[in-house]
């Protein structure tokens, strides 16, 4: 028999009960976390999903060491505990920010120093759209690519969430935005958020447009999402001393590479990606995007964009339509 008060408090999450499509998560009743030394225990409103979502729950790739095995790295809830060593919160705060998984679930824990403030009267929604593409979209333009006022940028997946999140920071910043879309609808909301030549992925040869428009220069940064696939192109698509930042593997993890071309054409091959990252350099990364764009997305000059909220219960559903390919945007749970 237990003794009292050793029993921990219980939660609804969603579990993957094997790996394959939608019909595989299930809600279910689960043990609620506690928070570490430096982490908050966050009562969940609202939580993102992620490409890489579906491609744990498809079993494409093992769950990461030490994650959860509970899907979600993106929140926005309220404080509702806090560990012995965290500083500057209080319970009732609302907060967003990426967790390392377990954001598919009633509460979830939080390092204090990735978490970001959520504004009294701003939806959870929108703020749980926020963390990933804030951060991933600062360092592959900024940190990496040294994008600034003046150059020219080509963004594909547009309609992502992160795409979309690069085609408002790079047009804030002065830089002339490319970028590719799969159909005339979302090509036309692109270049409301600051687009100026819309490509059609599929319809059109995206190097070939690019030149064309740039009168055979390039552009001075790619940042693509989809990897071996389109490694040649991207390359051709890049000026003179430009830089390619790879973010994703969407579409093939090998390629054939060029290399006079790199050599000759002085061009830069960089990869990022934040999940593997110690937790140091994660809470820098957050601190660095946050300070240079927490102003702008207060005044609304930047704001991530939301396609759907599903209810908690729908999950298996918000997955269906991510895959389809038919979104604009950040798909949501709420979990009210």
């Amino acid at each position: 028999m237990r003794k009292p008060g050793l029993e921990q408090e219980r939660m609804r999450a969603v579990v993957m009960e094997g790996t394959g499509g939608p019909e595989v998560l299930h809600v279910r009743e689960v043990t609620r976390p506690r928070p570490g030394p430096e982490e908050l225990l966050v009562r969940v409103r609202a939580s993102a999903l992620n490409r890489a979502d579906l491609q744990l729950r498809a079993g494409e790739f093992p769950l990461p060491s030490g994650m959860t095995p509970i899907l979600g790295v993106e929140v926005a809830g309220e404080v509702v505990g806090l560990g012995m060593d965290v500083r500057g919160f209080e319970r009732g705060q609302r907060v967003a920010g990426l967790v390392n998984g377990g954001g598919y679930a009633e509460y979830c824990v939080m390092d204090h120093r990735m978490a970001l403030p959520v504004r009294e009267g701003e939806s959870f929604a929108r703020a749980a759209a926020l963390p990933e593409a804030l951060v991933t979209a600062d360092e592959v333009l900024f940190e990496l690519g040294r994008l600034r006022a003046g150059q020219s940028v080509l963004v594909h997946a547009g309609a992502s969430g992160m795409g979309s999140m690069c085609i408002q920071m790079a047009h804030h910043a002065g830089a002339t935005v490319y970028f590719t879309v799969s159909t005339a609808e979302r090509l036309r909301r692109a270049r409301a958020l600051g687009g100026d030549v819309g490509i059609l992925r599929g319809a059109e040869d995206f190097a070939g447009a690019v030149l064309q428009h740039t009168q055979g220069a390039g552009v001075d940064v790619v940042v693509d999402f989809a990897g071996g696939a389109t490694l040649s192109r991207n390359l051709q698509a890049l000026k003179m001393g430009g830089c390619l930042v790879l973010v994703g593997l969407l579409e093939g993890e090998r390629a054939e590479l060029d290399v006079e071309a790199v050599v000759m054409r002085r061009l830069q091959l960089k990869g990022t990606a934040f999940r593997g990252r110690p937790l140091e350099e994660k809470r820098a990364i957050t601190h660095r995007a946050w300070a240079r764009w927490g102003p702008e997305l207060e005044a609304g000059r930047v704001s991530p964009v939301v396609d759907s909220v599903f209810p908690f219960e729908r999950v298996a559903e918000a997955h269906r339509h991510m895959a389809d390919g038919t979104h604009f945007g950040k798909i949501l749970l709420a979990l009210e």
